[in-house]
């Protein structure tokens, strides 16, 4: 035991605590910027706990959890489904932010990375994205509730909507790419989390290789992602797949070349048109997701619109429909309209008619239906005026933003921005606010004729039962025919908000359909079909259109991502490129400094250098085994604009004998944190562990060469001069139970997590230095 105490001292890590789990977890991701540690389960529940283990919520998406990743503040985490969706989560209270659906197949992984520097402009003071909106708007509107609906029962986010916005607002100060892999070998990107702004899929991509005196172009079948990491400045992607390659493309020669190659790849992507055109991008991303934003806005208000209408139409419908039925049992032919337009003209009135305002409606049901009706057009009347309007407004603003960036074409016409498309948009989004007038319009006057005519029924009630009247509202007769002959029955503004008869068009007359068209010489509209469309066709229209306009970019953004260098890590059977193993493996990116020509003792940065390292299988090669290996080196020039590797370098570490790694987890830019297991640990996983941290500034890497040959694996190079780690050579730290990855480890906060086999979570602590910690004192 004192033995045990007095490597204590020296161990790397110090266990904070050792806890029982109710459950066996499959990923698990520190905060970048808090001691809180996201985790799911076997079930897809997510969880998260602070570094005391003290839980602060739980959710369930209701679908399989298949990647997690948080957004580099940290105060919002995004979770990859089965189904291709993608949901941000706040980091507070776990309540969904936004939802969107990118794949169609399962989220396989997750990257969230942001531009380092500030969005300040040329001079540094101000904002280069300041948003314009709120000089002229107020805040923008949420959607609406539907009465009666409490907090959580609606699809649409009701009380996250401010998380949303402190979100949003604190997102736009960064510009950040939210990278995302599925499991048919696609990859998207969507700036702040929310703007998918390009897409590509690594089977379409055209992978070029060395080969002999000139250059190859090969094809990527049957692969299946792993891993993607951004780097820090967004000008690369580090793609890391299974898959084959085959025919070849030579150049200059025009051959085919046959190639089998199979195995475990590493694809350097050219994402630079995000670091050379984030400026653009940003303003782009930020008016283009609040604009769809206000879209949900009002799909909801036309939603919860056309839901109230159709409970007061059905009042109005349940009351009136028995007059139907008393007409046809007394034998008569006439229709309720003839009855009341009888009635109304002073003839005698029907036993059925009489029955029906007497016995069956009477005063009181006069009374509730007119509050329902009336009422529920006040209440649309509001949902338009606090929603609807307000929202369509500060669209018609931002579409007019980006239709000013439009014209500058020198910038903006290299991201897709098509002015043709904008001026669509920008119109269509004008149509919808005439369209909003006139269903206000057609609004006040149902509601108006609809009071008028109950206020004639409660004068004819208290007519037939002999009371006096006077006391009641007076009523135009002629409106009241009006309605008899054209509202009784049908129902205007249903028409008009109805999402799902949207397809139904208005009737016009030829004369005003042609004097709308003489005022376009006058500068109206050149669009002139919309009187014939609804309130609920021109906002699918307007959307519509704003989509064909980002389609541009999105398609512009998506071309211009390429496959810079194809980098082979190890050869695997057929039978596993095409399924899914389980492969420890880690990407990060760190800061490259080199020495300053002017002064050999001031270091200085030059871009980012990717550190990979993985596992390499068993079966990869017979005299390599149990290794991890480690590849870096795809250095960048400093001014980005060098899309050339310099110095690929690897070394392969030989894991202790009887140790097998479980995960692995690179830390900070200096260490490799292994997880392995004793071999001989049995079944029931009463075995040993141990986390072994791996110093990777002393190992001496090994500069890979350029092969010219496509069938030759890098590893090769190295099996002569592989590293065998040694326990007593290494920091190491003893587990007393066995156990299974994720090993998750946070490099900002020092500290790692491990789960056991048997349901334990054991926390350690990273033991700092005596400098490091006068430092964390000073700050």
């Amino acid at each position: 035991m004192e033995s045990e105490e007095g490597e204590e001292s020296s161990i790397p890590f110090q266990l904070q605590f050792d806890k029982p789990i109710p459950f066996q977890i499959k990923i698990a991701e520190w905060n970048p910027e808090k001691d809180l540690l996201a985790m799911v389960t076997e079930d897809s529940k997510i969880l998260l706990h602070r570094f005391n283990w003290q839980r602060l919520w739980t959710i369930s998406p209701g679908r399989p959890v298949t990647s997690l990743c948080w957004r580099p503040d940290g105060k919002a985490i995004a979770v990859g489904l089965e189904d291709g969706t993608i949901a941000l989560h706040d980091v507070e209270n776990g309540k969904l932010l936004r939802s969107l659906k990118p794949h169609d197949v399962a989220v396989v992984c997750l990257n969230w990375e942001e531009d380092g520097e500030s969005n300040t402009d040329e001079i540094g003071k101000v904002s280069a994205y300041e948003d314009r909106t709120s000089r002229f708007f107020p805040p923008a509107p949420r959607a609406p509730k539907m009465p009666g609906v409490v907090a959580g029962d609606s699809s649409f986010m009701d009380d996250g909507e401010d998380s949303l916005a402190e979100l949003s607002n604190a997102s736009f100060r960064k510009f950040n790419v939210l990278c995302s892999g599925d499991r048919d070998g696609s990859i998207c990107f969507n700036i702040f989390g929310i703007f998918q702004i390009g897409k590509i899929n690594i089977h379409e991509l055209s992978v070029p290789v060395a080969y002999l005196d000139g250059h190859a172009s090969c094809k990527l079948f049957n692969a299946t992602i792993y891993k993607v990491a951004l780097s820090k400045d967004l000008c690369r992607l580090v793609v890391m797949c299974t898959g084959e390659f085959r025919d070849c493309d030579i150049e200059p020669k025009e051959e085919k070349l046959n190639v089998d190659l199979h195995g475990l790849h590493c694809l350097a992507m050219d994402t630079s048109i995000f670091w050379k055109r984030k400026y653009e991008l940003h303003q782009v991303a930020q008016q283009a997701s609040n604009i769809e934003d206000l879209t949900e806005v009002i799909r909801e208000s036309l939603s919860v619109m056309s839901k109230q209408w159709a409970d007061a139409m059905k009042t109005f419908h349940d009351k009136f429909h028995s007059l139907s039925t008393l007409i046809t049992d007394n034998g008569l032919e006439s229709s309720p309209q003839e009855e009341f337009l009888s009635l109304l003209g002073g003839a005698r009135i029907s036993p059925a008619l009489n029955q029906f305002l007497v016995n069956s409606l009477g005063e009181v049901g006069v009374k509730r239906v007119l509050k329902s009706v009336c009422g529920t057009g006040k209440e649309l009347q509001l949902v338009v005026l606090d929603h609807l309007q307000p929202a369509a407004e500060i669209i018609g603003f931002r579409m007019g933003e980006l239709r000013g960036l439009s014209r500058w074409r020198a910038r903006y016409q290299g991201i897709g921005l098509d002015e043709r498309l904008l001026d669509e948009a920008t119109e269509n989004a004008g149509l919808l606010l005439v369209q909003v007038q006139r269903f206000m319009m057609v609004l006040s006057s149902v509601v108006q004729q609809f009071s008028n005519f109950f206020n004639w029924l409660l004068k004819s009630i208290k007519y037939l039962m002999q009371e006096p009247n006077d006391q009641l509202m007076s009523y135009n007769s002629e409106l009241l025919v009006v309605f008899l002959k054209f509202l009784y029955d049908q129902d205007p503004v249903k028409d008009l908000v109805d999402l799902s008869e949207a397809d139904d068009d208005i009737e016009i007359d030829i004369k005003t359909i042609e004097r709308v068209r003489q005022l376009i010489q006058f500068g109206g509209f050149s669009d002139t079909d919309f009187l014939r469309r609804t309130l609920a066709k021109e906002f699918q229209h307007m959307e519509s259109s704003f989509k064909r306009a980002l389609l541009m970019p999105f398609t512009t953004i998506s071309r211009k991502i390429s496959c810079m260098k194809l980098l082979p890590l190890c050869p695997l059977q057929l039978s596993t490129t095409q399924t899914r193993i389980t492969i420890p493996m880690s990407i990060s990116f760190y800061k490259l400094l080199v020495q300053n020509e002017l002064c050999a003792d001031t270091p200085c940065e030059s871009g980012y250098t990717d550190y990979i390292s993985f596992q390499v299988p068993d079966e990869a090669f017979p005299d390599i085994q149990n290794c991890i290996g480690i590849a870096k080196g795809f250095k960048q020039n400093s001014n980005n604009q060098s899309n050339d590797y310099t110095s690929l370098e690897a070394v392969l570490l030989s894991v202790p004998n009887g140790y097998h790694c479980v995960d692995l987890s690179l830390y900070k830019d200096k260490e490799l944190v292994l997880l392995m297991n004793e071999t001989s640990a049995n079944s029931e996983g009463s075995g040993e562990a141990c986390m072994m941290v791996v110093q990777t500034g002393d190992l001496p890497f090994i500069s890979i060469s350029r092969s010219s040959c496509l069938n030759q694996w890098e590893l090769e190079d190295l099996k002569s001069s592989i590293v065998y780690l040694e326990m007593e050579n290494e920091k190491v730290r003893k587990v007393p139970h066995s156990t299974i990855a994720p090993l998750a480890v946070s490099a900002s906060r020092g500290v790692a997590c491990v789960f056991a086999e048997r349901r334990r979570a054991l926390v350690y602590i990273l033991e700092e230095d005596e400098d490091e910690e006068e430092v964390s004192e000073d700050k």
